[in-house]
């Protein structure tokens, strides 16, 4: 069975690239210019809120489920390019091999710069994460085969023996270097007792999955079964040819094909 339509006309796909390529033949500061940006953000946001898509990139599928795709758009820095911060939020989220619940991405000071063809900008990019307890037992498991690894309901980080996890718990604490988790243990408990160890206890490295080229974590804090993950992307930029945009608002007006983002259009 093919791919389902959206419902959405053809007039309704071309008509905000009609307007773009207007404003950007004349390069005048417009309300026709701040009209055609925000009919182009609301066609998008028509076409991905509350849809669950598989985006193709270069480093590999993501599927994931998008719950929220928002900006305070301003009709005056629209006239000149400007989108102000761009809201994305999605759950249910499958890449290369790993779940997370959810994640939040919010790109600062999303503009157009013009030229041949024009670049999208945003500068930075911040992107926040939640881990849940089964993928991060993966994560521990791979660099700890030997032990399983789970963040409570109370909020706290614990290992136990993978063939024997009734026997008792060690608790950890996290400190988060680049790409890496360094746990410390800090209390052995049993069904009875909890004994507290030296301050001196060595650390153990593990490494966290691979997040999009260049994003850097820079934070990480506990919650009940979930690890919270930020980071940050100094600049995040993309051409943006009408040809190219044609082609991404016609792969989302179909139901059941991947979103093909990797650079290359289905004309190439």
């Amino acid at each position: 069975m093919g791919p389902r339509s959206l419902g959405l006309a053809r007039w309704d796909l071309l008509r905000p690239l009609d307007m773009l390529s207007s404003v950007w033949s004349s390069s005048a500061v417009s309300s026709g210019a701040a009209v055609a940006y925000r009919t182009l953000f609301m066609t998008v946001k028509r076409l991905v809120a509350g849809r669950t898509l598989t985006v193709r990139l270069d480093n590999g599928d993501i599927t994931l489920t998008v719950t929220e795709f928002d900006s305070r758009l301003d009709v005056r820095r629209l006239a000149v390019g400007q989108l102000n911060d761009v809201r994305l939020a999605a759950t249910d989220i499958h890449w290369n091999g790993r779940y997370f619940e959810r994640a939040t991405v919010v790109l600062h000071n999303v503009h157009l710069r013009p030229g041949v063809p024009p670049v999208l900008v945003a500068a930075p990019v911040e992107v926040t994460m939640d881990v849940s307890t089964h993928a991060l037992d993966a994560v521990f498991s791979d660099a700890l085969s030997r032990l399983s690894g789970q963040v409570d309901d109370d909020g706290v980080a614990r290992l136990r023996w993978a063939r024997h996890p009734g026997v008792g718990s060690v608790e950890v604490d996290v400190k988060l270097d680049g790409s890496t988790l360094w746990l410390r243990p800090r209390a052995v408990r049993t069904r009875r007792r909890r004994w507290t160890l030296p301050s001196r206890t060595p650390a153990y490295p593990v490494h966290l999955p691979e997040l999009a080229s260049g994003l850097v974590l820079t934070s990480l804090s506990f919650g009940p079964g979930t690890l919270h993950l930020t980071g940050s992307l100094p600049e995040w930029r993309a051409d943006v040819p009408i040809a190219r945009i044609e082609d991404v608002l016609s792969q989302l007006s179909a139901v059941g094909l991947p979103i093909n983002l990797t650079g290359r259009t289905r004309r190439d």
